[in-house]
């Protein structure tokens, strides 16, 4: 054992002087530090704050896994500069140590020795001494010292100053006497009981506001016995009948239970349901989920009712716009459009398919009701509000086309086929837009608007003006009404030909006539953006609904025959009344993900000539393109927008920015829409399928239900609609040209007790919480002003960024800057301020 020995110590020598030439200096001789990458640390389970911690630094790693890792990956091991070390060490397992400090330099240290192994790994424990003076003494008693105190103490203590009175009191009794009781009224001047009776007090009286009361309805039972006596003598065919009369009753019974049930089961059948006709309903009311309190949650969801798919024509399409028909309950229409996917991956020649606006009915889900046919792919389209068989919609080549669909609705209700119809007129190529049309929207009758943008009176009582807009930075106005002068030129005729031949030739109304390929928008509106040149792209925006006060003569509008769109023509704007209190400013969302808040009418320079003013605020409040823009129901000046990751509520009047923006969401939002029964909530659909259902009066910083994967693809459009008080209905449809139809539950659209109430409590806290935050906003501003008044403007924190707990914004989820802090920032500083949302690029857009 000498010789090995010897030959050991004589090989460790060799190894340490030529091991620590590169080692770091300043630390003991019988350890190394040591680097280890994570993918050490995972291999031999020894990762930093997991295996290894402050707590439990140590490590035994096995010498036959440090060898072999030694072998297998040779001078990357990490290992590798202690090899010679590792094979001759003596035992079998060799230690590690966690360096939280870096009292070596490096974050481990591996132990080279067995003795500073054992001195590492087991310490020797101090002894511990106890002095005498460490021994707790129990503390004497002190003398007490009189301070003036006990003579407060005495001065306010109670003492008796007469001697108590003592009183006996002693009956004799003489047991043995007799007793007697007799029954006495208490109302007897003899009865010593006396009572207070309750009596109605005349001086006041007391009003019953609530009353805690309950009803239950059982089933009627009855139970009856008899007793045979025999004392008695009685007939005998009283006390027994025959077995005859017996089975006759019987079967009037049962023929009365058939008959009573003869009617549900008959309704049972023709609903196609099964069901226990002998059900108590009475005695089961209550028991179900929707009979629980209206503020408990309720785990029912949304319930699939239809789905509605066209292998036709949706194949290789995604529904890009979907709307309920605003008369006939249980129809419903959708559009497809090809996928931008499929239309990169063809060659550059466009080849121009028929596209259709289809109508769908309930319950029928395989066949349409009637197809609307269109020279180009519809993105947008919406019935008209005063005469719903009027439909405008935008195509993607930008241009703009009118339906009436009256007779063929009725048609398709009398026969099985599926009627085909085209478009009434289409405008003209050279005044449309020139990029699609993204969004489509009615003026209300109570209103029209000039050629220069004055809101005047309307004295058809219909809606014949329309709005569109479009990615080419333009936002038009059209009127579907007869110019005064009306130039048709053989030009303007010729110019579709070739794409109406392509079609079939289906019969075509004639309300329309007069703006077939003729059609031009009566003004257009520019964008131009606010503090740099060029222009806004919009995709989405919201007008405030105008209700005239003094319109009253017309109350019975619904039982008026509407004139002709064909004789109707546009009045001078000078004899027309011009009304003041109509709001002409509106929203605009962007494909930049900015909301823009600007003016519609315009205005004349020193030369006489029109143009649009520059908008009166700009957010960059989305990280991405705005697909939805949709006024509460409830409230006119409350408006919900989405685009990106996120969420904003905005109100009306308010230049400040949104009061209310919701946290960032780990998938893309892509439609939305507020509930038509209450008024705190709204439905928002992801790009990964699913739903979230938010209601702000139960939770502001996260859904209160998430209806996971509804479609297995990114869900485009979400419509709502009411057909009856118990009959709400959610329209869904996906980017796979899919439609489903859920019906919503009694949780999601009974109101609450003062829900309108408050939310309009909500929405005003919210404002005042940003006025706040813009006021302090500006008082620390102010003398970072007056400092670097000579430096450059500095770029101010953009809204949709989470401030410092110290510095909270307004809102939960966000905040909002001033007119003048928000403009100053550039679409590249914007999005480089949105750190945690990543951009995308121009080329992976998809309208």
């Amino acid at each position: 054992m000498k010789p090995k020995s010897s030959f050991y110590q004589i090989t460790s020598l060799f190894f340490f002087s030529q091991l620590f030439l590169n080692a770091p200096e300043d630390h003991p001789d019988d350890i190394y530090p040591i680097v280890l990458t994570t993918a050490t640390q995972e291999l031999f389970e020894c990762c930093i704050d997991e295996d290894v911690t402050e707590q439990s630094p140590y490590k035994l790693l096995e010498k036959d896994d440090i060898i072999q890792d030694i072998k297998t990956r040779a001078a990357v091991s990490d290992f590798h500069p202690v090899k010679q070390f590792v094979l001759d060490y003596p035992e079998d397992e060799i230690l590690l140590v966690f360096d939280v400090d870096f009292t070596y330099g490096q974050s481990f240290y591996l132990v080279l020795t067995p003795e500073a192994k054992a001195r590492i790994y087991n310490p020797p424990q101090p002894e511990i001494i106890v002095l005498e003076d460490d021994v707790s003494k129990t503390p004497e008693p002190k003398p007490w010292i009189s301070l003036g105190s006990e003579l407060e103490v005495d001065q306010e203590s109670v003492k008796e100053t007469r001697e108590k009175l003592c009183y006996k009191f002693d009956l004799k009794r003489r047991p043995g006497l007799p007793v007697c009781f007799s029954d006495r009224n208490s109302t007897e001047a003899e009865c010593r009981s006396v009572a207070c009776p309750s009596y109605q007090d005349s001086r006041f009286s007391i009003k019953q506001m609530q009353r805690d009361c309950g009803m239950q309805a059982v089933p009627k039972l009855q139970s009856s016995t008899w007793k045979y006596d025999d004392g008695v003598l009685r007939q005998l065919c009283v006390l027994y009948s025959s077995a005859e009369a017996r089975e006759k009753k019987c079967f009037q019974q049962r023929l009365f239970v058939c008959t009573f049930s003869l009617c549900r089961v008959l309704h049972a059948l023709q609903q196609t349901h099964i069901m226990n006709v002998f059900t108590d309903d009475f005695k089961a009311l209550g028991i179900g989920a929707e009979a629980s309190d209206q503020l408990v949650m309720v785990s029912e969801g949304l319930k699939l009712q239809w789905t509605f798919t066209d292998e036709k024509r949706a194949m290789g399409k995604k529904i890009s716009s979907v709307s309920w028909h605003p008369t006939i309950h249980g129809l419903i229409a959708v559009t497809f459009i090809k996928k931008q996917e499929e239309q990169l991956d063809k060659s550059t020649v466009y080849i121009n398919s028929p596209a259709f606006i289809v109508f769908y009915g309930f319950p029928d889900q395989s066949n349409p009701r009637l197809l609307l046919e269109c020279p180009d792919d519809i993105f947008a389209f919406e019935f008209c509000p005063s005469n719903p068989n009027v439909i405008v919609g935008g195509c993607r080549n930008g241009k703009v086309l009118l339906f009436h669909s009256a007779s063929q609705l009725h048609k398709s209700k009398q026969s099985n086929k599926t009627p085909v119809m085209s478009y009434c007129a289409v405008s003209s190529i050279e005044s449309s837009h020139k990029s699609p049309v993204t969004d489509v929207q009615w003026l209300p009758k109570t209103f029209e608007v000039t050629r220069t943008g004055v809101p005047v009176q309307n004295i058809s009582n219909m809606s014949v003006q329309v709005v569109t807009c479009s990615p080419d930075c333009s936002v038009m106005f059209w009127d579907l009404r007869v110019p005064k002068l009306q130039n048709q030129f053989l030009a303007d005729r010729k110019q579709d030909v070739d794409q109406k031949t392509m079609m079939t030739p289906y019969s075509i109304p004639t309300t329309f006539k007069h703006l077939d390929r003729t059609w031009k928008p009566l003004f257009r509106v520019s964008l131009p953006k606010i503090d740099t040149s060029g222009e806004y792209a919009p995709l989405k925006f919201s007008l405030e609904h105008y209700t005239c006060n003094s319109n009253t003569d017309n109350e019975n509008d619904g039982a008026e025959v509407l004139p002709e769109y064909s004789q109707l023509r546009i009045p001078s704007a000078k004899t027309l009344k011009t009304l003041d209190d109509v709001n002409t400013k509106f929203y605009v969302g962007t494909e930049e993900g900015e909301i823009v808040y600007t003016d519609w009418k315009l205005e004349e320079d020193e030369f006489g000539r029109k143009f649009s003013a520059k908008p009166l605020l700009c957010f960059r409040t989305h990280a991405w393109f705005v697909n939805t823009m949709q006024r509460s129901p409830f409230f006119k000046d409350i408006l919900l927008t989405t685009g990106g990751w996120n969420f904003a509520i905005w109100k009306e009047g308010v230049m400040g920015g949104p009061i209310f923006v919701g946290p960032s969401s780990e998938q893309e939002y892509s439609a939305a829409c507020w509930s038509l029964s209450r008024s705190a909530v709204f439905f928002i659909g992801r790009n990964d399928g699913s739903i979230e259902v938010w209601n702000l009066l139960l939770n502001t910083s996260e859904p209160t239900h998430v209806h996971e994967h509804v479609a297995s693809t990114r869900i485009t459009c979400i419509k709502p609609c009411i057909t009856a008080s118990k009959q709400h209905y959610l329209a869904v449809a996906d980017n796979l040209g899919v439609l489903r139809v859920f019906n919503v539950p009694k949780a999601l659209r009974s109101p609450v007790k003062n829900e309108d109430l408050n939310m309009q409590i909500f929405f005003d806290q919210e404002n005042d919480r940003l006025k706040d935050y813009l006021e302090w906003e500006e008082l620390w501003a102010k003398p970072r002003k007056e400092e670097g008044e000579s430096k450059k403007q500095v770029v101010s924190i953009h809204p949709s960024i989470h401030f410092h707990p110290l510095c909270p914004g307004p809102g939960r989820g966000g905040s909002s800057l001033s007119k003048e802090a928000q403009t100053s920032l550039s679409p590249a500083t914007s999005s480089s301020l949105s750190g945690a949302i990543p951009r995308r690029s121009q080329a992976s857009r998809e309208i």
